[in-house]
């Protein structure tokens, strides 16, 4: 067979075309993660793949800031509720081998369980966090009572177990920890051993992540990322937490580099059957905007002429840790952010790298004016920081970002600055009208004031904006009441 020399040309043109722009690509995100790492908004490690293949893989800042270790693609770091996607996947396991049914109550697993609540919960209602069991994590004091203390899986279950529902299960979406703890247990049960040990077992020795497993705090782990916290601009120490709370909601360690392997796996059939693959990224139940399927949030977007874009995502906040996957299934595209100084915009950046990905106008990094807002707040008072917000809104080369005002405002709270807290609430109600947690935070602090009236109000706005916010209907029935 001969072949024409203009096509084997042609091919060789294109080929080496795909890899001028893939690293033309990779030069841009670059440039873009290290503005971030600039403004003191990203510190952790990237990988990014288009069309399945690694195009830009990068540590930045520290690892270890006493140290000055610098992150590397290697670096392992907490994933708080990326863990959640593993627990899924386990459990669809458990069914497709036909240890367990996704649509029968809890209690046939459990049958230590509280009947009355039990009977009315299927193991799909835990995995869609639509079973109105409620979130342990928002207990009131639970940093100050459990977070640091151990427990068995059985023990703890008992801490939220005889707690009453907050919805009927099945009619609304309300994200829970509860839910994948109990999920971890029930894993727990059904196969004998511990979820620790199946996990390594299905999940992470057939797919060769050596560099992936559930964080042991007493362990030495080479390579692990230490936590951080900010305060404004300033860092300290991670809060310790025992890891046996996040459990299977959120005890994993990986690195970006063992995140691509796990990316590449569920485009196969390795380890689950195509069906289970399916079922894992179907979107189930609506929330704020967004699907979500089992431990994954799932979208739908348009994409010109190409049709619809389907892309699955989560994220992950844990004790000086904030995390991010973003897998487009259409394209094979793939984002992970892994970032070890707490909070930070990780949305906002994978937005922008995947407008990268695709050709697209992107934004460049600004400022993040609440980082600067909380100095001013904190040492000279609610005068002196809200003519810095005046003066500072109008720079362009800062930016006001919702999730940053917001942990300003509570570490005023959290540090007695009621008044203060309440103007940096009141500029993030002004700047995102729409949003139904700034007014909840906004409440909060009203209420931590001791003025009722306007927490009643502001409550009242937040539930109206956002229907799924189950605990600040319980707060304002509590303040109406009294």
């Amino acid at each position: 067979m001969r072949i024409s020399i203009k096509l084997i040309a042609l091919c060789v043109i294109l080929q080496f075309s795909t890899i001028i722009f893939a690293q033309d690509k990779a030069k841009q995100i670059e440039q873009l993660l290290s503005k971030y790492n600039e403004y003191g908004q990203f510190n952790g490690s990237a990988l990014v793949a288009e069309n399945g293949k690694i195009i830009f893989k990068k540590g930045f800042g520290s690892a270890n800031f006493e140290w000055n270790i610098p992150n590397q693609p290697d670096t392992k770091f907490r994933l708080g509720s990326i863990s959640k996607q593993f627990t899924a996947f386990l459990i669809v396991k458990l069914a497709e081998e036909g240890k367990l049914k996704l649509d029968v109550p809890i209690t046939t697993y459990l049958p230590d369980y509280p009947k009355e609540t039990g009977d009315k919960i299927t193991i799909h209602n835990l995995l869609t966090h639509t079973s109105g069991i409620p979130n342990y994590t928002s207990v009131p004091n639970f940093m100050r009572e459990k977070a640091r203390n151990p427990y068995s899986p059985a023990d703890f279950v008992k801490t939220f177990n005889t707690l009453p529902l907050e919805f009927t299960p099945g009619s609304k979406f309300n994200y829970s920890n509860s839910g994948y703890f109990l999920l971890g247990y029930i894993i727990e049960k059904i196969s004998g051993k511990t979820y620790e040990q199946y996990l390594q077992e299905t999940i992470l020795t057939p797919l060769k992540m050596v560099n992936t497993g559930y964080d042991h705090t007493n362990i030495i782990l080479k390579n692990r990322a230490a936590g951080y916290e900010k305060e404004g601009k300033k860092l300290s120490n991670a809060a310790y937490l025992d890891m046996s709370i996040p459990y299977a909601a959120g005890s994993l360690y990986s690195t970006v580099e063992d995140l691509y392997l796990w990316d590449q796996s569920l485009y196969t059939t390795q380890l689950l059957s195509e069906k289970s693959i399916e079922s894992l990224f179907k979107p189930y139940i609506i929330s704020g905007g967004a699907f979500y399927g089992y431990g994954w949030f799932v979208e739908e977007n348009d994409n010109g002429a190409k049709g619809k874009l389907k892309t699955v995502g989560h994220g992950g906040g844990i004790n000086g840790f904030n995390t991010i996957i973003s897998r487009d299934l259409t394209d094979k595209n793939l984002i992970v952010l892994l970032n070890n100084t707490g909070g930070t915009v990780l949305g906002e950046m994978t937005d922008e790298i995947h407008n990268i990905l695709y050709n697209k106008p992107f934004n460049q990094p600004k400022k993040s004016l609440a980082l600067d807002l909380l100095d001013v707040f904190a040492e000279k008072g609610t005068t002196a920081g809200t003519d810095a917000y005046k003066k500072l809104k109008s720079d362009p080369t800062y930016g006001i970002k919702e999730d940053d005002m917001n942990r300003v405002g509570y570490q005023l709270l959290q540090d007695g600055k009621k008044k203060e807290a309440i103007e940096v609430f009141k500029i993030n109600v002004e700047n995102f009208p729409k949003s139904g947690n700034v007014y909840d935070s906004l409440a909060e602090a009203y209420l931590a004031e001791g003025d009722k009236k306007q927490a009643i109000a502001n409550y009242t706005q937040s539930i109206k904006l956002d229907p799924s916010n189950e605990n600040g209907k319980k707060v304002l029935a509590e303040i109406s009441k009294k």
